[in-house]
Protein backbone atom coordinates (compact mmCIF):
# COMPACT_ATOMS: atom_id res chain seq x y z
CA UNK A 1 0.00 0.00 0.00
CA UNK A 2 2.66 2.40 0.32
CA UNK A 3 4.16 1.37 -2.74
CA UNK A 4 0.61 2.78 -4.12
CA UNK A 5 0.26 5.85 -1.95
CA UNK A 6 4.11 6.87 -3.42
CA UNK A 7 2.56 6.46 -6.77
CA UNK A 8 -0.41 7.82 -6.61
CA UNK A 9 1.67 10.77 -5.17
CA UNK A 10 3.71 10.85 -8.34
CA UNK A 11 0.94 10.78 -10.69
CA UNK A 12 -0.76 13.69 -8.65
CA UNK A 13 2.77 15.56 -9.34
CA UNK A 14 3.35 14.37 -12.88
CA UNK A 15 -0.55 15.07 -13.65
CA UNK A 16 -0.07 18.92 -12.17
CA UNK A 17 2.91 19.06 -14.32
CA UNK A 18 1.25 18.39 -17.20
CA UNK A 19 -2.04 20.50 -16.74
CA UNK A 20 0.28 23.43 -15.62
CA UNK A 21 2.61 23.06 -18.93
CA UNK A 22 -0.73 22.83 -21.03
CA UNK A 23 -2.07 26.16 -19.79
CA UNK A 24 1.02 27.33 -20.00
CA UNK A 25 0.97 26.73 -23.78
CA UNK A 26 -2.26 28.21 -23.97
CA UNK A 27 -1.50 30.88 -21.79
CA UNK A 28 1.35 32.07 -24.14
CA UNK A 29 -1.07 31.34 -27.35
CA UNK A 30 0.02 27.71 -28.49
CA UNK A 31 -2.12 24.78 -28.74
CA UNK A 32 -2.01 22.88 -25.58
CA UNK A 33 0.08 19.60 -25.99
CA UNK A 34 -2.06 17.20 -23.88
CA UNK A 35 -5.32 18.46 -23.76
CA UNK A 36 -6.01 20.45 -26.76
CA UNK A 37 -9.68 21.91 -27.39
CA UNK A 38 -11.47 21.26 -30.57
CA UNK A 39 -9.70 23.37 -33.33
CA UNK A 40 -12.66 26.31 -34.28
CA UNK A 41 -13.74 26.51 -38.05
CA UNK A 42 -12.26 28.85 -39.82
CA UNK A 43 -14.10 31.53 -41.14
CA UNK A 44 -13.39 32.90 -44.76
CA UNK A 45 -14.13 36.43 -45.02
CA UNK A 46 -17.53 37.33 -47.52
CA UNK A 47 -16.88 41.27 -47.53
CA UNK A 48 -16.16 43.67 -50.38
CA UNK A 49 -12.67 44.67 -48.86
CA UNK A 50 -11.70 41.04 -48.70
CA UNK A 51 -11.96 41.11 -52.45
CA UNK A 52 -10.01 43.95 -52.84
CA UNK A 53 -5.56 43.32 -52.92
CA UNK A 54 -4.24 44.25 -49.85
CA UNK A 55 -1.75 47.55 -50.23
CA UNK A 56 1.06 47.89 -47.86
CA UNK A 57 0.98 49.93 -45.07
CA UNK A 58 -2.65 50.76 -45.26
CA UNK A 59 -5.75 49.35 -43.26
CA UNK A 60 -8.29 46.98 -45.26
CA UNK A 61 -11.67 47.84 -43.62
CA UNK A 62 -14.06 45.88 -42.40
CA UNK A 63 -17.34 47.29 -43.53
CA UNK A 64 -21.28 46.57 -43.02
CA UNK A 65 -22.87 44.31 -45.41
CA UNK A 66 -23.61 46.24 -49.13
CA UNK A 67 -21.57 49.17 -48.35
CA UNK A 68 -17.84 49.46 -50.74
CA UNK A 69 -14.27 50.39 -49.41
CA UNK A 70 -11.74 52.38 -51.56
CA UNK A 71 -8.59 50.80 -50.42
CA UNK A 72 -5.70 53.75 -49.76
CA UNK A 73 -3.33 53.53 -52.85
CA UNK A 74 -0.02 52.54 -51.69
CA UNK A 75 1.86 56.33 -51.31
CA UNK A 76 5.80 57.02 -51.02
CA UNK A 77 6.89 57.58 -47.39
CA UNK A 78 7.05 61.48 -47.85
CA UNK A 79 10.35 63.05 -48.04
CA UNK A 80 9.75 65.69 -45.70
CA UNK A 81 8.72 63.89 -43.00
CA UNK A 82 9.95 65.15 -39.52
CA UNK A 83 9.67 63.77 -36.13
CA UNK A 84 8.12 66.26 -33.17
CA UNK A 85 8.82 64.87 -29.23
CA UNK A 86 6.79 65.63 -26.11
CA UNK A 87 7.99 64.84 -22.61
CA UNK A 88 6.03 64.07 -19.46
CA UNK A 89 7.09 62.95 -16.35
CA UNK A 90 6.78 59.57 -17.31
CA UNK A 91 7.34 59.18 -20.89
CA UNK A 92 8.89 60.58 -24.16
CA UNK A 93 6.87 60.35 -26.93
CA UNK A 94 8.11 61.06 -30.45
CA UNK A 95 5.31 61.13 -33.28
CA UNK A 96 5.80 61.27 -37.47
CA UNK A 97 4.13 64.37 -39.29
CA UNK A 98 3.42 61.41 -41.72
CA UNK A 99 0.13 60.77 -40.40
CA UNK A 100 0.30 62.40 -37.27
CA UNK A 101 1.64 58.07 -35.77
CA UNK A 102 2.95 58.13 -32.79
CA UNK A 103 6.16 56.17 -33.60
CA UNK A 104 7.96 56.09 -30.14
CA UNK A 105 7.47 55.55 -26.59
CA UNK A 106 10.23 55.49 -24.07
CA UNK A 107 9.23 54.99 -20.40
CA UNK A 108 11.07 57.25 -18.32
CA UNK A 109 10.53 55.38 -14.89
CA UNK A 110 11.40 51.59 -16.66
CA UNK A 111 14.90 50.72 -16.68
CA UNK A 112 16.06 48.75 -20.07
CA UNK A 113 17.40 45.65 -18.34
CA UNK A 114 19.32 44.81 -21.72
CA UNK A 115 20.96 48.47 -21.98
CA UNK A 116 21.76 49.40 -18.24
CA UNK A 117 21.33 53.23 -18.06
CA UNK A 118 18.75 53.27 -20.67
CA UNK A 119 14.96 53.54 -20.49
CA UNK A 120 12.57 50.93 -22.13
CA UNK A 121 11.20 51.72 -25.44
CA UNK A 122 7.82 50.74 -25.59
CA UNK A 123 6.93 51.76 -29.28
CA UNK A 124 9.47 52.20 -31.67
CA UNK A 125 9.50 52.49 -35.55
CA UNK A 126 13.53 51.63 -36.29
CA UNK A 127 15.73 49.43 -38.27
CA UNK A 128 15.37 46.89 -35.45
CA UNK A 129 11.64 47.27 -34.41
CA UNK A 130 8.49 48.34 -36.01
CA UNK A 131 5.92 49.08 -33.51
CA UNK A 132 3.37 52.31 -34.04
CA UNK A 133 -0.03 53.26 -33.17
CA UNK A 134 -1.63 54.36 -36.37
CA UNK A 135 -5.30 55.85 -37.25
CA UNK A 136 -6.67 57.36 -40.33
CA UNK A 137 -10.11 58.00 -42.32
CA UNK A 138 -11.67 55.51 -45.02
CA UNK A 139 -14.20 56.68 -47.58
CA UNK A 140 -17.49 54.40 -48.08
CA UNK A 141 -17.81 55.53 -51.54
CA UNK A 142 -15.45 53.76 -53.73
CA UNK A 143 -12.32 55.62 -55.76
CA UNK A 144 -12.38 58.60 -53.06
CA UNK A 145 -8.95 58.73 -50.98
CA UNK A 146 -9.06 60.28 -47.32
CA UNK A 147 -6.45 61.44 -44.95
CA UNK A 148 -4.87 58.13 -44.01
CA UNK A 149 -1.60 57.38 -41.67
CA UNK A 150 0.27 57.95 -44.70
CA UNK A 151 -0.78 61.97 -45.39
CA UNK A 152 1.44 64.05 -44.01
CA UNK A 153 0.18 66.35 -41.61
CA UNK A 154 1.71 69.71 -40.26
CA UNK A 155 1.75 70.02 -36.48
CA UNK A 156 0.62 73.11 -34.71
CA UNK A 157 2.40 75.12 -32.66
CA UNK A 158 2.47 74.81 -28.78
CA UNK A 159 4.56 73.65 -25.43
CA UNK A 160 6.78 70.59 -26.28
CA UNK A 161 7.11 69.67 -22.67
CA UNK A 162 4.81 68.98 -19.50
CA UNK A 163 6.31 72.17 -17.15
CA UNK A 164 6.27 72.11 -13.10
CA UNK A 165 2.79 73.07 -12.53
CA UNK A 166 0.82 72.05 -15.49
CA UNK A 167 -1.28 68.48 -15.66
CA UNK A 168 -1.75 68.36 -19.29
CA UNK A 169 -0.12 69.05 -22.69
CA UNK A 170 -1.37 68.88 -25.82
CA UNK A 171 -0.17 68.70 -29.03
CA UNK A 172 -2.19 68.80 -32.42
CA UNK A 173 -1.80 67.87 -36.34
CA UNK A 174 -3.40 68.73 -38.81
CA UNK A 175 -3.36 67.60 -42.88
CA UNK A 176 -4.66 68.72 -46.04
CA UNK A 177 -8.14 68.30 -47.43
CA UNK A 178 -8.15 65.39 -49.57
CA UNK A 179 -11.55 63.64 -50.79
CA UNK A 180 -13.60 66.89 -49.29
CA UNK A 181 -12.12 66.05 -46.02
CA UNK A 182 -9.27 67.63 -43.52
CA UNK A 183 -8.40 65.26 -40.57
CA UNK A 184 -7.41 66.76 -37.64
CA UNK A 185 -5.50 64.74 -34.54
CA UNK A 186 -5.12 66.15 -31.49
CA UNK A 187 -2.89 64.25 -28.56
CA UNK A 188 -3.67 65.48 -24.96
CA UNK A 189 -0.74 63.89 -22.39
CA UNK A 190 -1.46 64.26 -18.61
CA UNK A 191 1.15 63.92 -15.52
CA UNK A 192 1.99 60.72 -14.18
CA UNK A 193 -0.58 59.09 -16.59
CA UNK A 194 0.56 56.16 -19.39
CA UNK A 195 -2.98 57.18 -21.50
CA UNK A 196 -3.54 60.05 -23.54
CA UNK A 197 -6.98 61.40 -24.78
CA UNK A 198 -6.96 61.51 -28.55
CA UNK A 199 -9.65 63.43 -29.91
CA UNK A 200 -10.23 63.14 -34.26
CA UNK A 201 -12.05 66.24 -36.06
CA UNK A 202 -13.66 65.29 -39.01
CA UNK A 203 -14.01 68.44 -41.17
CA UNK A 204 -15.95 68.55 -44.76
CA UNK A 205 -14.45 70.90 -47.05
CA UNK A 206 -16.74 69.80 -49.75
CA UNK A 207 -20.18 70.93 -51.10
CA UNK A 208 -21.78 67.75 -50.27
CA UNK A 209 -22.17 65.02 -47.10
CA UNK A 210 -19.18 62.84 -46.33
CA UNK A 211 -19.51 59.52 -44.78
CA UNK A 212 -16.11 58.56 -43.64
CA UNK A 213 -15.32 55.79 -41.20
CA UNK A 214 -12.25 56.43 -38.60
CA UNK A 215 -9.83 53.24 -38.23
CA UNK A 216 -7.78 52.77 -35.28
CA UNK A 217 -5.17 50.24 -35.17
CA UNK A 218 -1.82 48.74 -33.34
CA UNK A 219 1.09 47.52 -35.97
CA UNK A 220 4.25 45.63 -34.49
CA UNK A 221 6.61 43.02 -36.00
CA UNK A 222 6.48 39.59 -34.83
CA UNK A 223 9.57 39.42 -32.32
CA UNK A 224 9.79 38.71 -28.65
CA UNK A 225 10.98 41.84 -26.80
CA UNK A 226 14.68 41.31 -26.29
CA UNK A 227 16.10 39.39 -23.38
CA UNK A 228 13.00 36.99 -23.30
CA UNK A 229 13.76 34.00 -20.87
CA UNK A 230 13.87 30.37 -22.60
CA UNK A 231 13.57 29.20 -19.56
CA UNK A 232 9.70 30.55 -18.77
CA UNK A 233 7.50 32.23 -21.57
CA UNK A 234 5.26 35.21 -21.50
CA UNK A 235 2.43 36.16 -24.43
CA UNK A 236 3.29 38.73 -27.22
CA UNK A 237 0.58 39.45 -29.55
CA UNK A 238 -2.85 41.37 -30.16
CA UNK A 239 -5.63 40.83 -28.09
CA UNK A 240 -9.26 42.45 -27.90
CA UNK A 241 -12.13 42.45 -25.49
CA UNK A 242 -15.52 42.88 -25.69
CA UNK A 243 -18.70 42.41 -23.12
CA UNK A 244 -19.71 39.34 -25.25
CA UNK A 245 -16.62 37.23 -25.32
CA UNK A 246 -14.32 39.28 -22.60
CA UNK A 247 -10.35 39.08 -23.36
CA UNK A 248 -9.16 36.99 -26.39
CA UNK A 249 -5.56 36.90 -27.61
CA UNK A 250 -3.92 36.07 -30.79
CA UNK A 251 -0.63 34.43 -31.44
CA UNK A 252 1.51 35.74 -34.27
CA UNK A 253 1.75 32.23 -35.45
CA UNK A 254 -2.01 31.94 -35.61
CA UNK A 255 -2.62 34.99 -37.48
CA UNK A 256 0.17 33.87 -40.27
CA UNK A 257 -1.85 31.00 -40.90
CA UNK A 258 -5.02 33.02 -41.14
CA UNK A 259 -6.34 31.15 -38.04
CA UNK A 260 -7.90 34.26 -36.62
CA UNK A 261 -11.21 33.48 -34.40
CA UNK A 262 -12.50 36.91 -33.10
CA UNK A 263 -14.97 38.86 -32.02
CA UNK A 264 -15.78 41.18 -35.21
CA UNK A 265 -17.73 43.56 -34.25
CA UNK A 266 -19.13 45.35 -30.74
CA UNK A 267 -19.78 48.62 -29.17
CA UNK A 268 -17.35 48.02 -26.25
CA UNK A 269 -14.46 47.09 -25.71
CA UNK A 270 -10.53 47.59 -26.70
CA UNK A 271 -7.28 46.08 -29.30
CA UNK A 272 -4.17 46.07 -27.66
CA UNK A 273 -0.56 44.63 -28.04
CA UNK A 274 0.72 42.85 -25.23
CA UNK A 275 4.12 41.98 -24.24
CA UNK A 276 5.95 40.66 -20.90
CA UNK A 277 5.33 43.63 -18.69
CA UNK A 278 4.20 46.16 -21.18
CA UNK A 279 0.95 46.62 -23.63
CA UNK A 280 -0.65 49.40 -25.46
CA UNK A 281 -4.37 49.67 -26.00
CA UNK A 282 -6.74 51.73 -28.47
CA UNK A 283 -10.05 52.20 -26.32
CA UNK A 284 -13.16 53.63 -27.80
CA UNK A 285 -16.37 55.12 -25.92
CA UNK A 286 -18.93 52.89 -25.09
CA UNK A 287 -21.28 52.20 -27.51
CA UNK A 288 -19.52 53.40 -30.11
CA UNK A 289 -19.75 50.58 -33.49
CA UNK A 290 -16.75 49.05 -33.90
CA UNK A 291 -15.89 46.26 -36.60
CA UNK A 292 -12.53 44.63 -35.17
CA UNK A 293 -9.89 42.20 -37.38
CA UNK A 294 -6.44 40.97 -36.75
CA UNK A 295 -4.32 40.17 -39.52
CA UNK A 296 -0.60 40.30 -41.18
CA UNK A 297 0.28 43.30 -43.43
CA UNK A 298 3.31 43.87 -44.87
CA UNK A 299 4.44 47.54 -44.73
CA UNK A 300 7.86 46.41 -47.32
CA UNK A 301 10.36 46.35 -44.12
CA UNK A 302 13.26 44.02 -45.12
CA UNK A 303 12.71 43.27 -41.51
CA UNK A 304 11.89 39.15 -40.87
CA UNK A 305 8.16 38.54 -39.55
CA UNK A 306 6.86 42.32 -40.29
CA UNK A 307 4.37 42.62 -39.30
CA UNK A 308 1.25 42.62 -37.64
CA UNK A 309 -1.36 44.53 -36.46
CA UNK A 310 -5.21 44.51 -35.13
CA UNK A 311 -7.36 47.04 -36.28
CA UNK A 312 -10.91 49.01 -35.16
CA UNK A 313 -12.99 50.58 -38.28
CA UNK A 314 -15.40 52.75 -36.17
CA UNK A 315 -18.27 53.68 -38.92
CA UNK A 316 -19.41 57.25 -38.62
CA UNK A 317 -22.64 58.84 -39.49
CA UNK A 318 -22.78 61.87 -42.63
CA UNK A 319 -20.81 64.92 -41.97
CA UNK A 320 -22.79 67.60 -43.97
CA UNK A 321 -20.67 70.34 -45.93
CA UNK A 322 -18.56 72.25 -43.22
CA UNK A 323 -19.75 70.86 -40.49
CA UNK A 324 -16.86 68.87 -38.13
CA UNK A 325 -17.52 65.95 -36.35
CA UNK A 326 -15.56 65.01 -33.46
CA UNK A 327 -14.72 61.78 -32.08
CA UNK A 328 -12.77 61.25 -28.72
CA UNK A 329 -10.79 58.05 -27.78
CA UNK A 330 -7.87 56.74 -25.40
CA UNK A 331 -4.20 55.59 -26.52
CA UNK A 332 -2.86 53.63 -23.25
CA UNK A 333 1.05 52.55 -24.07
CA UNK A 334 2.65 51.78 -20.89
CA UNK A 335 3.43 49.48 -18.06
CA UNK A 336 0.32 46.87 -16.85
CA UNK A 337 -0.15 48.22 -13.81
CA UNK A 338 -2.95 46.38 -12.45
CA UNK A 339 -4.75 48.78 -10.55
CA UNK A 340 -4.24 51.99 -12.63
CA UNK A 341 -5.50 49.70 -15.56
CA UNK A 342 -8.66 48.34 -14.23
CA UNK A 343 -9.29 52.19 -13.26
CA UNK A 344 -9.00 53.15 -16.49
CA UNK A 345 -11.30 50.52 -18.51
CA UNK A 346 -12.50 47.85 -16.65
CA UNK A 347 -11.85 44.68 -18.58
CA UNK A 348 -8.00 46.09 -19.65
CA UNK A 349 -6.30 44.97 -16.38
CA UNK A 350 -6.64 41.60 -18.59
CA UNK A 351 -3.92 42.25 -20.44
CA UNK A 352 -1.76 41.55 -17.21
CA UNK A 353 -2.63 37.79 -18.21
CA UNK A 354 -2.62 35.30 -15.28
CA UNK A 355 -4.29 32.92 -17.55
CA UNK A 356 -6.72 30.13 -16.61
CA UNK A 357 -6.17 30.98 -12.51
CA UNK A 358 -7.35 34.75 -12.80
CA UNK A 359 -10.24 34.04 -10.73
CA UNK A 360 -7.25 33.16 -7.60
CA UNK A 361 -4.41 35.47 -8.86
CA UNK A 362 -6.16 38.59 -8.81
CA UNK A 363 -6.96 38.01 -4.81
CA UNK A 364 -3.38 36.97 -4.53
CA UNK A 365 -2.38 40.28 -6.39
CA UNK A 366 -4.31 42.80 -4.32
CA UNK A 367 -3.10 40.78 -0.94
CA UNK A 368 0.31 41.06 -2.17
CA UNK A 369 -0.19 45.04 -2.86
CA UNK A 370 -1.74 46.05 0.25
CA UNK A 371 1.17 43.87 2.35
CA UNK A 372 3.40 46.29 0.07
CA UNK A 373 2.03 49.17 1.21
CA UNK A 374 2.87 48.27 4.69
CA UNK A 375 6.25 47.11 4.43
CA UNK A 376 7.38 49.06 1.33
CA UNK A 377 9.24 46.31 -0.24
CA UNK A 378 8.49 43.53 -2.95
CA UNK A 379 10.93 41.45 -1.66
CA UNK A 380 9.13 41.22 2.07
CA UNK A 381 6.39 41.55 0.98
CA UNK A 382 6.77 38.33 -1.15
CA UNK A 383 8.15 36.76 2.14
CA UNK A 384 4.96 37.70 4.46
CA UNK A 385 2.80 36.58 1.28
CA UNK A 386 3.53 33.14 1.76
CA UNK A 387 3.54 33.52 5.62
CA UNK A 388 0.07 34.48 5.58
CA UNK A 389 -0.43 31.54 2.78
CA UNK A 390 1.17 29.09 5.12
CA UNK A 391 -0.98 29.88 7.80
CA UNK A 392 -3.76 29.85 5.83
CA UNK A 393 -3.41 26.41 4.83
CA UNK A 394 -1.35 25.39 8.51
CA UNK A 395 -3.80 22.58 9.35
CA UNK A 396 -3.99 21.31 5.79
CA UNK A 397 -0.50 20.62 6.03
CA UNK A 398 -0.72 19.90 9.32
CA UNK A 399 -3.06 16.58 8.15
CA UNK A 400 -0.67 16.12 5.50
CA UNK A 401 2.99 15.82 7.82
CA UNK A 402 0.96 13.96 10.38
CA UNK A 403 0.70 11.28 8.03
CA UNK A 404 3.67 11.63 6.86
CA UNK A 405 5.02 11.23 10.18
CA UNK A 406 2.96 8.53 10.66
CA UNK A 407 4.20 6.71 7.88
CA UNK A 408 7.96 7.73 8.41
CA UNK A 409 6.94 5.63 12.13
CA UNK A 410 6.14 2.54 10.77
CA UNK A 411 8.19 2.68 7.88
CA UNK A 412 11.12 0.10 9.29
CA UNK A 413 7.95 -2.06 9.69
CA UNK A 414 7.01 -2.10 6.48
CA UNK A 415 10.29 -2.66 5.51
CA UNK A 416 10.88 -5.64 7.53
CA UNK A 417 8.02 -7.15 6.07
CA UNK A 418 8.61 -6.43 2.35
CA UNK A 419 12.05 -7.90 2.94
CA UNK A 420 10.13 -11.08 4.22
CA UNK A 421 7.43 -11.24 1.80
CA UNK A 422 9.14 -10.03 -1.03
CA UNK A 423 8.61 -13.74 -2.88
CA UNK A 424 4.45 -13.63 -2.33
CA UNK A 425 3.19 -10.15 -3.16
CA UNK A 426 -0.47 -10.87 -2.60
CA UNK A 427 0.49 -11.71 0.70
CA UNK A 428 2.56 -8.87 1.05
CA UNK A 429 -0.58 -6.00 0.31
CA UNK A 430 -2.79 -8.26 2.89
CA UNK A 431 -0.30 -7.83 5.66
CA UNK A 432 0.15 -3.98 4.59
CA UNK A 433 -3.48 -3.60 4.96
CA UNK A 434 -3.44 -5.20 8.26
CA UNK A 435 -0.72 -3.15 9.75
CA UNK A 436 -2.01 0.57 8.20
CA UNK A 437 -5.81 -0.69 10.20
CA UNK A 438 -3.70 -1.36 13.49
CA UNK A 439 -1.63 1.86 13.11
CA UNK A 440 -4.71 3.58 12.03
CA UNK A 441 -2.39 5.46 8.75
CA UNK A 442 -3.82 6.35 6.13
CA UNK A 443 -1.50 6.15 2.99
CA UNK A 444 -3.73 8.91 1.32
CA UNK A 445 -3.40 11.04 4.09
CA UNK A 446 -0.97 13.18 3.26
CA UNK A 447 -1.96 13.47 -0.94
CA UNK A 448 -5.32 15.26 -0.70
CA UNK A 449 -4.50 18.56 1.57
CA UNK A 450 -0.92 19.23 -0.66
CA UNK A 451 -3.00 18.25 -4.16
CA UNK A 452 -5.66 21.05 -2.62
CA UNK A 453 -2.94 23.98 -2.24
CA UNK A 454 -1.67 23.54 -5.97
CA UNK A 455 -3.53 25.45 -8.03
CA UNK A 456 -3.18 28.78 -5.39
CA UNK A 457 0.85 28.05 -5.29
CA UNK A 458 0.71 28.29 -9.35
CA UNK A 459 -1.50 31.31 -8.96
CA UNK A 460 0.80 33.02 -7.27
CA UNK A 461 3.70 32.20 -9.27
CA UNK A 462 1.70 33.80 -12.55
CA UNK A 463 1.04 36.97 -10.06
CA UNK A 464 5.13 37.29 -9.39
CA UNK A 465 5.74 36.27 -13.34
CA UNK A 466 3.25 38.80 -14.66
CA UNK A 467 3.78 42.30 -11.54
CA UNK A 468 5.45 44.42 -13.28
CA UNK A 469 5.55 46.83 -9.72
CA UNK A 470 8.65 44.15 -9.19
CA UNK A 471 10.60 45.01 -12.12
CA UNK A 472 13.44 46.60 -11.15
CA UNK A 473 12.44 46.47 -7.67
CA UNK A 474 15.26 45.39 -4.83
CA UNK A 475 15.26 43.04 -1.97
CA UNK A 476 18.23 42.98 -0.02
CA UNK A 477 22.37 43.53 -0.51
CA UNK A 478 22.68 41.88 -4.10
CA UNK A 479 19.49 41.35 -5.05
CA UNK A 480 18.78 44.80 -7.00
CA UNK A 481 15.61 43.55 -9.52
CA UNK A 482 13.39 40.98 -8.33
CA UNK A 483 12.28 40.25 -12.27
CA UNK A 484 16.06 39.33 -12.90
CA UNK A 485 17.86 36.39 -12.26
CA UNK A 486 20.24 36.58 -9.02
CA UNK A 487 23.31 37.34 -10.19
CA UNK A 488 25.22 35.33 -7.60
CA UNK A 489 22.67 32.24 -8.32
CA UNK A 490 22.50 32.39 -4.10
CA UNK A 491 18.57 32.21 -3.73
CA UNK A 492 19.16 29.43 -6.09
CA UNK A 493 21.70 27.39 -4.43
CA UNK A 494 19.60 28.01 -1.14
CA UNK A 495 16.40 27.07 -2.73
CA UNK A 496 17.83 24.00 -4.10
CA UNK A 497 19.35 23.21 -0.19
CA UNK A 498 16.22 23.66 1.40
CA UNK A 499 14.70 21.32 -1.82
CA UNK A 500 16.86 18.64 -0.71
CA UNK A 501 16.56 19.06 3.17
CA UNK A 502 12.46 18.65 2.62
CA UNK A 503 12.56 15.63 0.40
CA UNK A 504 15.54 14.00 2.96
CA UNK A 505 12.68 14.79 5.95
CA UNK A 506 10.27 12.39 4.00
CA UNK A 507 9.39 8.75 4.16
CA UNK A 508 12.24 7.34 2.05
CA UNK A 509 9.98 4.46 -0.65
CA UNK A 510 10.27 1.30 -0.50
CA UNK A 511 10.83 1.06 -3.92
CA UNK A 512 15.05 2.00 -4.78
CA UNK A 513 13.48 3.50 -8.67
CA UNK A 514 11.00 5.50 -6.61
CA UNK A 515 13.41 6.56 -4.44
CA UNK A 516 16.18 7.78 -6.71
CA UNK A 517 13.02 9.67 -8.66
CA UNK A 518 12.31 11.61 -5.38
CA UNK A 519 16.42 12.94 -5.10
CA UNK A 520 16.78 13.59 -9.43
CA UNK A 521 12.98 15.25 -9.41
CA UNK A 522 14.02 18.17 -7.10
CA UNK A 523 17.27 18.15 -8.30
CA UNK A 524 16.14 18.92 -12.41
CA UNK A 525 13.65 21.35 -10.91
CA UNK A 526 16.09 23.33 -9.14
CA UNK A 527 18.44 23.94 -11.72
CA UNK A 528 15.03 25.64 -13.58
CA UNK A 529 15.19 28.19 -11.20
CA UNK A 530 18.81 29.68 -11.58
CA UNK A 531 17.34 31.39 -14.21
CA UNK A 532 13.83 32.54 -13.07
CA UNK A 533 13.44 35.68 -11.34
CA UNK A 534 14.77 36.11 -8.01
CA UNK A 535 10.99 36.91 -6.91
CA UNK A 536 10.15 33.50 -7.80
CA UNK A 537 13.13 32.10 -6.12
CA UNK A 538 12.44 33.80 -3.23
CA UNK A 539 8.87 32.86 -3.13
CA UNK A 540 9.92 29.40 -3.25
CA UNK A 541 12.51 29.52 -0.93
CA UNK A 542 9.84 31.14 1.18
CA UNK A 543 7.42 28.34 1.23
CA UNK A 544 10.10 25.42 1.38
CA UNK A 545 11.49 26.68 4.62
CA UNK A 546 8.04 27.14 6.07
CA UNK A 547 6.92 23.45 5.25
CA UNK A 548 10.14 22.06 6.65
CA UNK A 549 9.64 23.95 10.31
CA UNK A 550 5.99 22.83 10.11
CA UNK A 551 7.24 19.26 9.30
CA UNK A 552 9.75 18.81 11.90
CA UNK A 553 7.73 20.53 14.00
CA UNK A 554 5.08 18.00 13.73
CA UNK A 555 7.45 15.36 13.93
CA UNK A 556 8.91 16.32 17.13
CA UNK A 557 5.16 16.65 18.62
CA UNK A 558 4.24 13.05 17.34
CA UNK A 559 7.68 11.63 18.79
CA UNK A 560 9.23 10.82 15.37
CA UNK A 561 12.88 11.22 15.98
CA UNK A 562 14.29 13.48 13.09
CA UNK A 563 15.74 11.29 10.52
CA UNK A 564 17.54 12.23 7.24
CA UNK A 565 16.84 9.57 4.48
CA UNK A 566 20.18 9.82 2.19
CA UNK A 567 19.81 8.88 -1.34
CA UNK A 568 21.27 5.57 -2.13
CA UNK A 569 22.40 5.57 -6.21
Amino acid sequence: MNDIRRTILWVIFGFSMVLLWDQWQVHNGHKATFFPTPAQPVKVATDAASAVPQAAGVPTPVLPQGTAAAVPAVETRAATKELVQIETDVAKLSFDTEGGTLVRVELLKHEDEQKPGNHIVLLDDSKDRIYTAQTGLISSVPGIALPTHKSVMTVRPGARKLKDGDNELSITFESAAQGGVKLIKTYTVKRGAYDMAVKHDIVNTSSQDVVPQLYYQLVRDGNKPAGESSFYSTFTGPAIYTEAKKYQKVEFADIKKKKVDVEKQSTTGYIAMVQHYFASAWILPEGVNRDISIDAVDIGSTMPDCCYRVTMISPLEAIKPGQTKSIAATLYAGPQEEKKLEALYPGLELVKDYGWLTILAKPLFWLLDQLFKILGNWGWSIVALVVLLKAGFYWLNAHAYQSMAKMKAINPKIMEMRERLKDNPQQMQTEMMKIYREEKVNPMGGCVPIALQIPVFIALYWVLLSTVEIRNAPWVGWIHDLSAPDPFFILPLFMTLTTLLQTALNPAPPDPMQAKMMWIMPLAFSVMFFFFPAGLVLYWITNNVLSIAQQWLINVRMGVPPQFNLPKF
